[in-house]
């Protein structure tokens, strides 16, 4: 008996594949692959190229990109707003197109997120070697610049025969459909190979639907966290990422509406309650609020859900110092279930707090409890209208008062994205998240440029939603290519650019770890040699309009606040451009520690000092055990 086949090169058949991909979660379906970006060069413009011309936009759309790091970027902005339950393509050609592509895994790999990275490579047949970008390696031939991509990779292979494709690309769409496996995805594709015919089992172009799976919470390790819970006296939940992409904020508000415990978040997790909640207390760990961090510290039980505990979230270990906490970690990676110590309730979120909900029926936390923590929810939100409050609206705006008029021009629906700098431990402390998806950070790998490609791809996800990316003069100068993409593709997502003239964030950390704001501002020479001159004539409005943004500026708090009401109501790419005030009041100082280590010796004064106070601090950390 005959198979049916269809010959095609392995790049046809591959894009074919890929086009036939479908997620399913709660009998909503999506495209796995919705899209692909990608720039052309010796190493894929024949064989993935070709392909995607061949296969059509109806089959495969396709994003033009400017850099190959941005592409990965505006893909990861993508699949987080649709719930990781859809992803894009990256294609690259080999060499540097190929290497661009490792932060973007990296970041979207640390944050969980899936993309699929199709990078050209050496020929499998070496009937041309080297190659034109090819790495030579004296004693291993099989190494090419790609598999500096395997360690940030969930999933690697390199193509070097046709038939090899049909297993790698079953496996890879495996692990992006995985919601406990899922991250960046590598298929290393030789140019040769790529052109390569072949004749394919007609089944493997046939629909196939990738189930998300929500698994249910093991009964030992839901009574054991029940009972945890119901002997606490002080628990608190740390809301991270995986409440967003599990969908489970209802569940999370059903939980904390029967039990009274309050909800700290990370910045993954922001949002997960809305702002308003008489129980949420908003960020927690070294960017977070007064009252998340007093009630972190004398919590006798913590209750993770969906978050992996990074030093931020800890503040470096010195943050939760009942000496009774025990911690409770609800996450469907059983790696970062364990973290901590906890007792683990390997699952997914939504289902792990409905099941969490229904086992505590007759359970509230203490009244006492809950005056004392709305108590500190009130004063802090003091805070944060102070913050966002100017006296006059003809002043220059700070950085939080930009935050403010921000806060009183979004809806609900609006998506505001930052990753780096100064921004998000003030947008942590003072952001008041109004929908689920509304606060966008990206603060697993903080990767300075990541703003702006990623509001593309967010806008791509949800064309009728207001995107916004926040971007310091430090950021916007990593990365402004993906504007001509925006312009391009007739994308309407609104720039915020800050002007203050340097690094902001790093210059205010080495201030406190004795480096004496060294090599953080963008500023002339002076005459000692030192970047301490004055501030470089650089127009990054104009930037911005050269590459085809419209382009709003504003220089007082009143001007600001019109220039956002008018970007938000345009329907193309628009820059709202200010310079703040940085010798005004800014965001409320770190409520809790970050462990940068300072030099141990030294003979500058500012780092002596500095390390007498990290030695202190560094006292306060504890191993969970």
């Amino acid at each position: 008996m005959s198979i049916p086949t269809r010959r095609l090169t392995v790049a046809q058949a591959l894009v074919r594949f890929l086009s036939v991909q479908y997620t399913e979660r709660d009998g909503v379906r999506h495209r796995l692959i919705a899209g692909t970006w990608g720039i052309f060069g010796h190493g894929n413009v024949a064989g993935i190229g070709q392909a995607l011309l061949e296969a059509g936009e109806r089959a495969m759309p396709f994003h033009q990109g400017r850099n190959e790091q941005a592409m990965v970027h505006a893909a990861v902005g993508h699949a987080r707003q649709l719930d990781r339950l859809s992803a894009q393509a990256v294609t690259t050609s080999i060499g540097p197109g190929a290497t661009n592509l490792v932060t973007g895994a990296a970041l979207a790999t640390v944050n969980r997120i899936p993309v699929l990275l199709l990078p050209g490579d050496y020929f499998a047949t070496r009937a041309a070697d080297p190659l034109l970008q090819q790495l030579e390696h004296p004693t291993e031939a099989d190494v090419s610049v790609n598999d500096t991509l395997r360690p940030v990779s969930r999933y690697f292979d390199r193509v070097t025969r046709p038939e090899a494709l049909i297993p790698t690309a079953l496996n890879a769409m495996r692990v992006l459909a995985d919601p406990a496996e899922t991250g960046a995805v590598t298929l290393a594709l030789p140019q040769d190979v790529q052109a390569e015919a072949y004749d394919w089992p007609e089944e493997f172009f046939a629909e196939r639907v990738w189930h998300v799976r929500r698994p249910a919470p093991d009964p030992v390790e839901l009574a054991e966290a029940l009972w945890a819970i119901r002997a606490a006296e002080r628990p608190l939940i740390i809301a991270g990422g995986g409440v967003h992409h599990s969908q489970a904020e209802d569940a999370l508000k059903a939980l904390v509406d029967a039990t009274g415990i309050p909800v700290a978040s990370t910045q993954a997790g922001k949002g997960a309650l809305r702002h308003d909640h008489p129980a949420d207390l908003g960020g927690i760990g070294h960017t977070g609020t007064a009252v998340s961090d007093d009630i972190a510290r004398t919590a006798d039980l913590v209750i993770g859900v969906g978050t992996r505990y990074t030093d931020f979230t800890t503040a470096s270990h010195t943050l939760f110092q009942n000496p009774d906490v025990r911690f409770v970690n609800l996450n469907i990676a059983a790696f970062d279930a364990h973290k901590l110590a906890a007792r683990t309730l390997v699952c997914d979120a939504r289902a792990g707090l409905q099941a969490l909900r229904e086992g505590l029926a007759d359970h509230r936390v203490d009244s006492g409890y809950e005056d004392g923590y709305r108590a500190g929810k009130a004063r802090w939100e003091q805070v944060v209208q102070a913050a966002y409050t100017a006296d006059d609206d003809s002043a220059v705006p700070t950085q939080t008062q930009v935050l403010g008029a921000l806060d009183a021009v979004v809806g609900e629906d609006d998506v505001v994205i930052n990753a780096a700098g100064s921004l998000p431990g003030d947008l942590h402390k003072l952001w008041r998240a109004r929908g689920r998806r509304q606060y966008h950070l990206e603060y697993g790998y903080s990767c300075m440029g990541y703003e702006i490609p990623a509001s593309i791809g967010v806008q791509q996800a949800a064309p009728a939603t207001p995107v916004w990316a926040l971007v310091g003069d430090g950021t916007y100068l990593m990365m402004p290519t993906e504007i001509v993409t925006a312009v391009q593709e007739g994308l309407p997502v609104n720039l915020v650019l800050l002007q203050n003239h340097g690094y902001a964030s790093i210059g205010g950390l080495s201030e406190t770890v004795g480096g004496e704001r060294f090599g953080t501002a963008y500023r002339y020479r002076a005459g000692d040699g030192t970047f301490s001159g004055a501030p470089l004539p650089v127009d990054l409005a104009a930037n911005a309009g050269s590459l085809g943004m419209d382009v709003l500026r504003a220089k007082t708090v009143g001007e600001l606040r019109e220039a956002l009401a008018t970007a938000r109501a345009s329907d193309r790419p628009t820059c709202v451009y200010v310079e703040t005030d940085t010798a005004g009041p800014g965001a409320p100082g770190a409520e809790a520690w970050w462990d940068v280590p300072v030099a141990e010796t030294a003979s500058r004064e500012a780092a002596v000092r500095a390390r007498e106070a990290y030695d202190r601090q560094a006292a306060d950390r504890r191993r969970h055990l």
